[in-house]
């Protein structure tokens, strides 16, 4: 039983790409390859973001380092198919989106039980640890979570005029997927006919209120006026008035 956990093709999931077309040690190879972007993107997030870490918690680097977890166990995952790639890879991207949750969830919008972003933490730690076990149990648990913490985030953003730019480039980006994914899930058939597969595959909000001293703004990388970049958060205030505790 233990075995068949790391056995290739031991997952239900099975995307639309041809398996082992271009690697006999590799089920989906162009799905594997893509995670690549993961260990590029990382990096440049931890630099851009070094200052915001620097004044608001060292945790944020912890985000984007996890993000190379989620990069390497999505990779297992896609080049095996096995039920353990599929676990890793779904319970990687839950820890790193609860610690954005609570890293970045608003204070204003704590549940009244809730007095400081400690026991929110706290609230948010055990809802997820809960969920990595229920996900050994019954997969869809996890799903669910997901759900429920990346539609309340991308709420906040829509309601945060601040945020509004980067709120619109994250619904665009969850229809993109969600197309993917129905195209993969119902129209394989016909993408596979035309030798085509679908791929498969928030921080300033709160800023303000955390670190108002050093005007902390969101803009994007290279370019502002793009339409597409990578969003960080720069401090545009005088680090040096922070007040210590």
């Amino acid at each position: 039983m233990v075995s068949g956990v790391f056995a290739y093709e031991s997952s239900k999931v099975d995307w639309c790409e041809e398996n082992y077309r271009h690697s006999e040690h590799v089920v989906e190879y162009f799905n594997t390859v893509s995670n690549l972007i993961f260990f590029i993107i990382s990096p440049m997030m931890l630099y851009l973001l070094h200052p915001y870490a620097r004044e608001r918690h060292q945790a944020v680097h912890l985000v984007w380092l996890m993000m190379v977890f989620v990069g390497v166990f999505s990779l297992y995952f896609h080049m095996t198919l096995s039920f353990l790639g599929q676990m890793l890879d779904e319970l990687s991207i839950l820890w790193v989106l609860a610690l954005g949750y609570a890293l970045w969830f608003p204070r204003r919008r704590f549940p009244s039980f809730i007095k400081d972003r400690r026991s929110f933490g706290r609230l948010v730690l055990i809802i997820t640890a809960l969920t990595t076990v229920s996900s050994f149990v019954k997969p869809t648990a996890n799903a669910y979570v997901l759900n429920v913490f990346g539609l309340q985030l991308l709420y906040v953003l829509c309601t945060d005029p601040k945020a509004l730019r980067l709120a619109k480039r994250m619904v665009a980006l969850w229809v993109l997927a969600i197309t993917c994914w129905i195209s993969d899930r119902f129209g394989c058939a016909f993408w596979q006919e035309l030798n085509f597969c679908p791929a498969g595959g928030v921080t300033g909000s709160d800023a303000s209120y955390e670190i108002p001293y050093s005007l902390p703004g969101i803009q994007y990388w290279p370019c502002d006026q793009w339409e597409v970049g990578l969003p960080h958060i720069v401090l545009k205030g005088n680090t040096k008035l922070r007040k210590e505790c």
